[in-house]
Parts: structure tokens; C-alpha cells; sequence
């Protein structure tokens, strides 16, 4: 776990810095410094020089920074600022050229989860559940708690019809509670509204709290050899209609069934073509009979390199209107604080201890994108602060004084200090 979470964000972190080195660079303006991590108090795990630049990785995991000459930033070294500027400083270059080196950080990290998204499209496709061929769905916590029970069939949200299980059910829209929910219920149609609060459910249990799919037993895939499913003589194609006596539609049920029989013989009554048979496996301790059923109602497409392209792009800035209507919600305070923010474990959590490189890749292009937004938002010692500052310099035609940037540097790095320590804080509480 901790290794993915490094692995993913030193990539993450070296790109954006990479973004304000390169935008330096290309105008002239020259870089002392490029640390992955902060090499707080001058304290370096590892550091070289090359053409007037020292590179290196520092002992403190909570970003990175690229140093550029004659700029007030979070290394708040004032001394150069004190004397003339020189052609190779930031402070001597146009507004428009500082512009775009503050905003070359956020232009790598969107382009990169753009082309995370791109690419696991492009290898992976879609595949889902499709919605319209399930029994039902099973509420968890969530989903009991605003009115769903077992058996449900969603068919639309929002007046939308939701063919698959996880583009359609699934959704930030829907669980962040922007969403009204046609279910049918033995018969009936009703509608779901629910709650714009959702979400902190969702943060306290997790989306898989809030309903999972419920699967119609489909004909049997395979028997494998020396099996009991084999001794009984189950074969490919047939259709299981009850096991011990009970009637059986579902998957999740006569699983549980099989479960319960260890050390028991177990009769299945099943249909061959048109032939109604009862076959009987012996008693076994092992809760296993040996078969598997055949494939689940699933929706799986695949796309050219072209096609992956517009699918990666929306995906891509589906986080970040995810996380402009996720700070909406906090504002609103239809969700907590504590509920809807993670910092570092929070995310940690999210690799799990194994690794899966999709879930890998997946999480890479999320918190890119993430770091995009988070960048841009206009708070004083990020990347947002330093766009407004030069945007007003452009509008007003002079700089703001090296004395304002520097105070307001001040107090974003405290609002920083702030925000990481209530996000460390809030993991340590929940876990």
C-alpha cells in the first residue's frame, strides 16, 4: 500500500514540477532547485547539480517544489528580491510569460490524466453489468436507509434509463443524492428522491453499502472432471430450477444454499431441453460442487485508439466537475468536512495492499486530475493563488508589491498547514 501511494505520487508530483520547469526554462527563466518532497531545513535524501540546478528528493512526502529565481514563493527567500532585477529572473519577464509557467503544473497534470484515461480505454474498453437482465439489486446500509429493498429493479435516474449496472446506478450523481431513482417494486412503479446528504453516508460505509447487483441463475457453463457436480451427473446447458427442495432464481441464493449443505447430500432439480430431472451429489465437506455457471449479463465494448480519445477526455474531467460539486455540497452544508476530505491514508486505503494495476492506473489519472483542480483553486502559496495575483497585475497594468505577495504568501502557507493538518487529522480519526 505504501509503496503504490509513493510510486503514484512521486510520478504525479515530478510531472507538475516538470510543468513549471519546462514553461521557466522555455522563456529564459532560470530554475535553482527541483526537489521531489520538501527538503525541510535543508535536510536531503539525495541531490545533484547540473547546469546551474540542483536536483534532488527531500526527506518530507508532502509534495514537491520547483525553485525559480526572483520569485516569491514557499521557500520565502526575500534576499534576491532585494536587489535589481536580473533578465533571467521570474519578477522580469512579461505577466502573460509568468502566466503561463504558473499554470504549466495544472496544464501537465490534466493533459496526463487525459492520457491515463485515454490509454485504460483504449486497453480495457467498457464492461458493466447490464442492469436490464438482473434479478434485481440488494441494499446495503445506504440503500435501505433511503427506501430501496431487496428485489428492486431500478430502471431510470433522473428520467434517464439505466441500462448498466455501473455507468448508470452508480454515478457521482447519484451518490452524491443528485438524483431521483424509478424503481419497480412487485409490480409497481414508484420514484426514489434522494437525499442531497447522501454522501456522508457514502463516506462512513462505502458506495458498495448502497445496493449490489442481485444475478439470475443462468444455465450451467462447465463441470469440472472428478467433481461432484460431475458425479451427479450434471452436464453443460442445464438449467437449475431448485436446489433441496427450494425453488431457486437467484445466484446469490443457491449459493448460499450450497453453503449451508456442507456434509449434506444436495438434490438439484434442473431442465434438459425438455426433460425435468433431480440429480443428487453426495455429501461432502467442502461446500463445492465442482461447475461453473455461465457468463453473467455483462456489456463489454471495445474501442479504437480514436474512439478511446473523447471517452478519456470526459472521464478524465468527470473528476474534477465530481470535485467542484463535492466542495459545492460542503459549502451548501448538505456534507461534512470530515466526511468528504481525505489526505494521505485516505488515499492509501484507496490502492489497498495489493496491487492491480488498473486500480493502479485508475487512481493515477483521478488524483492527476485531482491535483489539477486542487492547484487552481485561488488560495495563496498554490499555483491558483500566484494565476490571480498576475491576472490582477495584468488588469490593473503594475505589479502587486513584493511586500503583499510575500505577507499573502504567509498566510496561504498557513491555510495549507491548516488544510493538511485537518485532512491527516480526519484519516487518523476514521481509520
Amino acid at each position: 500500500m505504501v509503496g503504490q501511494v509513493i510510486l503514484a505520487l512521486s510520478i504525479l508530483i515530478i510531472l507538475h514540477e516538470l510543468g513549471h520547469f519546462l514553461a521557466a526554462r522555455a522563456f529564459g527563466i532560470k530554475v535553482e532547485k527541483f526537489y521531489l518532497f520538501f527538503d525541510a531545513w535543508g535536510v536531503k535524501l539525495f541531490k545533484f547539480k547540473y547546469k546551474d540546478c540542483e536536483y534532488g528528493i527531500g526527506w518530507l512526502p508532502l509534495g514537491g517544489y520547483v525553485k525559480i529565481a526572483g520569485m516569491v514563493d514557499e521557500s520565502m527567500d526575500t534576499e534576491q528580491l532585494k536587489e535589481e532585477p536580473k533578465p533571467w529572473e521570474f519578477r522580469s519577464k512579461p505577466a502573460w510569460q509568468r502566466l503561463i509557467v504558473m499554470l504549466g503544473g495544472i496544464i501537465v497534470n490534466v493533459v496526463v490524466g487525459i492520457l491515463v484515461f485515454w490509454m485504460l480505454v483504449f486497453k480495457y474498453g467498457d464492461s458493466d453489468f447490464d442492469n436490464t437482465k438482473l434479478w434485481g439489486v440488494k441494499p446495503g446500509i445506504i440503500g435501505e436507509k433511503i427506501g430501496l429493498v431487496e428485489g428492486d429493479k431500478i430502471l431510470a435516474v433522473n428520467g434517464n434509463p439505466a441500462n448498466l449496472f455501473m455507468k448508470d446506478l452508480m454515478t457521482s450523481e447519484v451518490l452524491m443524492g443528485d438524483a431521483v431513482l424509478k424503481v419497480e417494486r412487485q409490480g409497481k412503479i414508484l420514484d426514489i428522491t434522494l437525499p442531497a446528504t447522501m454522501l456522508n453516508d457514502v463516506a462512513d460505509h462505502k458506495k458498495n453499502e448502497f445496493i449490489t447487483p442481485i444475478f439470475k441463475i443462468v444455465p450451467v457453463g462447465s463441470v469440472e472432471e472428478g467433481t461432484r457436480a460431475e458425479k451427479m451427473g450434471l452436464q453443460k446447458g442445464d438449467n437449475i430450477l431448485a436446489i433441496n427442495g427450494l425453488k431457486v432464481e437467484r445466484l446469490d441464493i443457491f449459493q448460499e444454499e450450497v453453503a449451508k449443505s456442507r456434509g449434506k447430500d444436495i438434490k438439484l432439480d434442473i431442465l434438459r431441453g425438455n426433460d425435468s430431472l433431480q440429480l443428487v451429489a453426495a455429501a461432502d465437506t467442502s461446500g463445492v460442487l465442482g461447475f461453473r455457471f455461465s457468463d453473467l449479463p455483462t456489456v463489454t465494448r471495445n474501442y479504437s485508439f480514436a474512439e478511446s480519445l473523447p471517452i478519456g477526455v470526459n472521464k478524465a474531467f468527470s473528476v474534477i466537475t465530481d470535485n467542484i460539486k463535492g466542495f459545492g455540497k460542503i459549502f451548501k452544508g448538505e456534507v461534512r468536512a470530515d466526511k468528504a476530505l481525505s489526505g494521505p491514508v485516505g488515499i492509501a486505503k484507496m490502492f489497498g495492499d495489493e496491487v492491480d494495476w488498473l486500480r493502479f492506473w485508475n487512481l493515477v489519472g483521478m488524483l492527476s486530475m485531482a491535483l489539477a483542480f486542487m492547484n487552481l483553486l485561488p488560495i495563496p502559496a498554490l499555483d491558483g493563488g500566484h494565476v490571480v495575483f498576475l491576472l490582477i497585475e495584468m488588469i490593473q497594468g503594475k505589479p502587486l508589491s513584493d511586500k503583499f505577495l510575500e505577507t499573502a504568501q504567509m498566510i496561504g502557507f498557513f491555510i495549507l498547514i491548516a488544510l493538511m493538518l485537518f485532512t491527516f487529522g480526519n484519516d487518523i480519526i476514521k481509520w
